[in-house]
């Protein structure tokens, strides 16, 4: 009687150890890769200039961008504590498949005639960045909400 109760006993652990086995996240070693890099991006204009940057990018920079294959995520401009824009500032982020994407895209963004007319036109009346453009790339952690 031992002898069956024990087979009986063992088989129903195989079982529950298969079934568990199936349903049980398989972990990984190293982290999957994340589908898109972010770039942050930031433009410092000259002091009354960000209504003509906004207007560039409004009617040509963005459709331009996806053009040549980068995503466009979100533009802002930064307040101070009282909530009031800070004259000056446009900060966007950007997805891409990888950095040597970005790269690639923003070569064939730079030599778009298209692009080179609109930034020409965008600054007829005076240099619209006081600075080079500010970038960093970011990947998203494994509990970003955002991939």
């Amino acid at each position: 009687m031992n002898i069956a109760k024990n087979a009986l006993l063992m088989m129903t652990l195989v079982g529950l150890g298969i079934g568990i086995g199936w349903t049980v996240k398989t972990v990984r070693a190293e982290p999957a890769k994340p589908e898109f890099v972010y770039e942050l991006r930031t433009y410092t204009t000259e002091p009354g200039r960000l209504p003509a940057l906004h207007d560039r990018f409004r009617d040509h920079t963005v459709k331009l961008f996806e053009k040549h294959g980068i995503k466009n995520v979100v533009y802002l401009t930064p307040v101070d504590v009282e909530g009031n824009a800070v004259d000056n500032k446009l900060v966007y982020l950007l997805a891409h498949k990888s950095q040597a994407a970005a790269k690639a895209s923003f070569a064939a963004f730079g030599q778009d005639p298209v692009w080179q007319a609109a930034r020409e036109a965008s600054e007829k009346d005076g240099k619209i960045l006081s600075t080079r453009p500010e970038s960093q790339f970011y990947v998203p952690t494994d509990y970003s909400p955002m991939k």
